[in-house]
């Protein structure tokens, strides 16, 4: 049986008064370590899944058919199936059911992917979430089914690459779809979390300076409940990301992982379909979803110009961003959130993948492993970004 959040949060009341990370977030750290002597993971079998489907859906959609399972391909973090269920009247629907393995790598909750995957699809393109297992009581781990976008995250002949990771659009694509990944950007900063049902998400309002810790401290945890071996330049950065937060000016609801790979288009027409993966969403600082986007490992380089996720130069993207969202890019700021991001890259190949990997507790431990090898790519990055102080 799967951990519950709550049940962790509760058994740590230190962290309720002046938690030093958001309390779900100092739960998802507590189960993690907490499943390290449950031992190795083993992916579901097809057959399975069916039967936990079948059962699920007895109940929730007694009248309907469940059609074709199959699992989907990708997916580091979750094991993914495609379903089909029918009505009474012949109608079918598909929909993906999202289940958490015993180790990923990443540490996210059902719980908060369903509440903001609620708010966002009332104005953005989003898939609509259909059912919830916060705890795994139905499908053995914490799981969530949504409704299934059409769409594809790369071109055809772009080639077999993670997705996201250095994804070639090009052109005529270019052009199509970087004014909605930008306009999708400023939306998603403008949705009123404060009036919405966000029951797992805590805002940071007690400093100016708090959403930033509470990001560091997070990713601090995980750091050292996964590390399998000291980093220096981890530490170097860990101290100066702690001596050089930044205030933040108006909290808004963050995507936490915006980039090519991580929306559906449709090829013909360049039309974004779905905006995905929004498990890292939190209430924050919209320079960490702007940091993000510009992040090497997400971009291109044609012809000596590097392109943000290949559709905007650096420069394009900030001053599109501010025109279209009224607001004003603090470049020190941006420069934080930017060795933030290499840090957590760091620390989500080098150690949470690896260790995830290691344990047996993930059904992608070859590909978390491969990943594993990117580590010397954000060290790097670090490196550089860390010699350009504060005043990049």
């Amino acid at each position: 049986m799967a951990l519950s959040l709550k049940t962790l949060a509760a058994e740590a009341p230190d962290r309720q008064s002046e938690p030093v990370m958001e309390p779900v977030c100092a739960a998802l750290v507590a189960r993690r370590a907490a499943t390290r002597d449950l031992g190795p993971y083993t992916a579901r079998a097809q057959a399975e899944v069916e039967d936990l489907l079948a059962r699920f859906l007895t109940r929730e959609r007694p009248r309907h058919t469940l059609g074709i399972v199959q699992r989907m391909g990708g997916g580091a973090s979750k094991e993914q199936f495609l379903f089909e269920l029918t009505s009474p009247g012949g109608s079918a629907e598909t929909s993906v059911l999202r289940m958490d393995p015993r180790g990923a790598i990443t540490e996210t909750d059902r719980q908060r992917e369903y509440e903001v995957l609620k708010l966002a699809e009332e104005r953005l393109p989003a898939p609509r979430p259909v059912w919830l297992d916060a705890d795994g009581s139905d499908f053995g781990q914490p799981a969530l089914i949504m409704q299934f976008a059409p769409g594809v995250t790369k071109p055809q002949g772009a080639g077999i690459k993670v997705s996201g990771l250095g994804t070639h659009l090009g052109e005529p694509l270019r052009s199509k779809l970087k004014g909605q990944f930008l306009d999708h950007l400023v939306a998603i900063h403008a949705l009123d979390w404060r009036s919405a049902e966000l029951p797992s998400f805590a805002a940071p309002t007690a400093c100016p300076t708090q959403a930033a810790l509470w990001s560091v401290n997070y990713w601090k945890a995980l750091w050292r409940l996964d590390r399998h071996e000291d980093r220096p330049i981890a530490a170097l950065a860990e101290q100066w990301l702690l001596d050089n937060l930044p205030a933040c000016d108006e909290l808004v609801l963050t995507h936490g992982d915006y980039r090519t790979g991580n929306y559906l288009f449709d090829e013909a027409s360049g039309r974004i379909t779905a905006l995905l993966d929004w498990e890292l969403a939190r209430i924050g600082d919209f320079h960490e979803d702007l940091a993000w986007v510009l992040m090497p490992v997400f971009g291109t380089i044609e012809d000596g110009v590097f392109r943000a996720s290949d559709l905007f130069e650096r420069e394009e993207f900030i001053t599109a961003y501010e025109a279209a969202s009224s607001r004003t890019v603090n470049r020190r700021t941006l420069h934080f959130y930017e060795v933030l991001s290499s840090w957590k890259c760091l620390i989500i190949v080098g150690a949470n993948g690896l260790a995830a990997a290691r344990a047996r507790q993930n059904h992608q431990d070859v590909l978390l492993t491969f990943l594993s090898a990117t580590t010397a790519l954000f060290t790097d990055d670090l490196c550089r970004l860390l010699s350009q102080g504060t005043d990049a």
